[in-house]
């Protein structure tokens, strides 16, 4: 049974994952806006986004080009670099979902077992969120290389071509990272992918399976598609709250650039939001919450409905 568990919800989270993957692009694009960003007038120059320039070199600061919103930001991906452009670092997302989903998702269901009422049957609110904690932190541990490539890949279409990282694959990303920066350069961000990892567990997995309860108790729907759809959008919506100022954070951070001897942009986790928040103001940290709640609320109908159905063709394994 708990094999079954992360068999089942890898596989309603993988076909979430591809099927939202350019609203996902999208939101990271956005999340990005505004960042301060510098250019060197001459090729010997230090590279951008370098705060302490050395002897010999300078940098010149340059206005932040205006936002755009997600329609607008999806137009101009498929201008730029037509509509294949879209899934940019899917590989990645392939990837992510199946360490870090099957995990996340497998542990959430062992944990519910365990932690269920063996004579009433109940679960409290309180463990189902607990058990999300848990399960949403050990895999986001797990599937966090793959995060860091997927956010480097979607972000890699705003650079300029000559600093572009123009990853081919997944698998060429995590390699290379490791070859340029280190095998720790892996789990950078880790601490935000696993903090933003429990938001979204136990809020989107201990939501779904208390809404359903609560319409199904009270008899307002049958247990049927109506149900799962409006218990899983309403689960979404939740996650996208309490999870956004930790995405923004999370994804400044795995983007950066950092050259070997050179002061990176930022030295961790709050000095990117502090940094963020003087100077674009607190509402940057929900930065993309409309690509979010976009994207967080289909991936989870489809999350959640995929998952209720692969469940009756497995019933019997």
């Amino acid at each position: 049974m708990g094999i079954k568990g992360f068999v089942e919800g890898g596989i309603a989270s993988i076909i979430a994952g591809c099927s939202t993957h350019p609203l996902d692009l999208i939101k990271v694009r956005m999340q990005l806006q505004g960042e301060p960003s510098v250019v060197p007038p001459t090729a010997n120059l230090r590279p951008a986004l370098a705060f302490h320039p050395s002897a010999g070199s300078h940098t010149v600061s340059i206005p932040s080009p205006p936002r755009v919103g997600p329609v607008g930001v999806g137009v101009r991906i498929v201008q730029q670099d037509g509509v294949a452009a879209l899934f940019t670092g899917v590989s990645a997302t392939v990837l992510r979902q199946t360490l870090y989903s099957t995990t996340r998702m497998g542990l959430y269901e062992i944990l519910k077992r365990k932690w269920t009422d063996p004579n009433s049957g109940n679960l409290s609110l309180g463990r189902k969120i607990a058990a999300g904690l848990v399960a949403g932190g050990i895999g986001a541990a797990c599937g966090n290389p793959a995060d860091v490539a997927m956010v480097r890949m979607q972000a890699d279409g705003r650079l300029p071509a000559a600093q572009r990282r123009n990853y081919k694959s997944v698998v060429e990303a995590i390699q290379r990272m490791v070859k340029d920066e280190g095998v720790t350069s892996l789990w950078r961000g880790s601490s935000l992918t696993v903090n933003r990892a429990m938001l979204v567990t136990a809020s989107q997995l201990a939501s779904y399976d208390q809404i359903k309860e609560s319409i199904l108790d009270r008899g307002v729907m049958k247990d049927g598609l109506g149900t799962h759809v409006t218990a899983s959008f309403a689960a979404g919506f939740v996650a996208a709250v309490v999870s956004n100022p930790v995405d923004v954070i999370k994804t400044r951070v795995m983007n950066m650039k950092v050259s070997s001897g050179e002061t990176p942009p930022y030295s961790g986790a709050l000095d990117c939001a502090l940094k963020t928040v003087r100077s674009e103001g607190p509402m940057a940290l929900y930065k993309g919450f409309i690509p979010t709640i976009s994207r967080q609320g289909p991936f989870t109908v489809v999350l959640f409905v995929t998952l209720e159905q692969v469940r009756k063709l497995l019933k019997d394994f």
